[in-house]
């Protein structure tokens, strides 16, 4: 590792930030002694404040059925090759029931957009809390408009989760089709960040056209919008899509990128995602001790849970099962860390 490289990961450990120009010259210049320096860095970062605790949500995927047709997902509209679900109330309420029981205290409804009538959205969301006072809800239900945001916000909704996918507004039209708004999406972000959700944002490594250049205005926003959550996964294939035949990220470049954001903002909440465990055996682990904190194993029914294929291949059973949590607890005791029971909110 060179010595300019060394100054940079220091600079960045010390102070939380850097020029776009040095991000770019970490990304570019990537190697497996740069990776460590920086994964040692992030984890004593992360410990710091969390300690050794890894904190879980109950993923539970309401429903494949979505408005929009990305050029990267496998539930875009025009795939006639999806079985369609969408989960009732009641489906919903039960996966909360088994999910509590096994020590989940987050639950996070995610399914594509323009599904659910915000209505439905704010009563099952009331229904939850007042159930399960001391867990928090997190939605991931796409775009609306400020006023629906803020009803989710009154029915008790604490997080919201709605990746950017990328910060470059002409890849973004690269990846969606024309109809979709970049400015709108980062209108939603803000207008999250204004309602006081705990807000996170993301982006997808290694997608179709993505550029060293645009990683690094990536940690730049990351930077200055300063999220409280951030999910990035590596970009994998998915065999209903345009792309179904562009080259995947990787399990590496995503664990550096991930040590890089813990170094960003040291108190942030950053799972290691189910692409990373996908993508790579051992992936959620190598996740976790490059700075990740999270973990979301999936509560959604059994039956349902292979259709919610946004990328091929996807982790639906086994450890990334709920079912399947002292299996997880006991991988993350192997390399040193300990899965909590509580909600996991970010420290400030």
């Amino acid at each position: 590792m060179t010595e300019k490289a060394k100054k940079i990961i220091d600079f960045l450990s010390k102070n939380h930030y850097l020029t776009e120009e040095e991000y770019l010259f970490l990304i570019k210049n990537r190697n497996e002694e740069m990776a460590e320096y920086l994964r040692q860095k992030a984890d004593e970062a992360r410990k710091n404040i969390y300690a050794n605790k890894v904190f879980i949500r109950g993923l539970i995927e309401i429903s494949n059925i979505c408005k929009n047709d990305c050029y990267y997902c496998g539930i875009r509209s025009s795939n006639k090759n999806c079985e369609r679900y969408k989960l009732s109330e009641k489906d919903i309420l039960s996966c909360c029931e088994n999910g509590y029981k096994l020590g989940f205290r987050t639950f996070v409804l995610q399914g594509g957009e323009g599904v659910f009538p915000i209505d439905f959205i704010c009563d099952i969301v009331k229904k939850i809390k007042e159930k399960y006072p001391d867990s928090a809800v997190t939605l991931s239900l796409g775009e609306y408009q400020k006023s629906d945001y803020e009803k989710m916000k009154n029915a008790g909704a604490d997080r919201y989760l709605l990746r950017h996918e990328t910060i470059c507004k002409a890849h973004y039209e690269k990846l969606h089709p024309q109809n979709m708004s970049f400015d709108n999406r980062l209108r939603c972000l803000n207008d999250l960040k204004e309602l006081k959700f705990q807000v996170g944002s993301g982006f997808l490594v290694g997608s179709p056209y993505q550029s060293e250049e645009i990683i690094a205005k990536e940690f730049k926003f990351i930077e200055e919008f300063s999220p409280q959550m951030c999910g990035i996964g590596p970009f994998i294939p998915q065999k209903d899509t345009p792309f179904k035949d562009e080259k995947s990220g990787t399990a590496e470049e995503t664990a550096y990128y991930l040590s890089i954001i813990r170094l960003i903002k040291p108190n942030i909440l950053l799972p290691a995602t189910t692409a990373l465990g996908t993508i790579k055996e051992g992936g959620r682990e190598l996740g976790i001790i490059s700075g990740a904190n999270v973990v979301m194993p999936n509560l959604s029914p059994e039956t349902e849970r292979k259709k919610y294929a946004l990328y091929d291949n996807k982790l639906a059973t086994g450890v990334e099962s709920a079912e399947q949590i002292e299996k997880l607890k006991m991988q993350m005791q192997k390399i040193g860390y300990e899965i909590v029971c509580d909600r996991g909110d970010i420290k400030e």
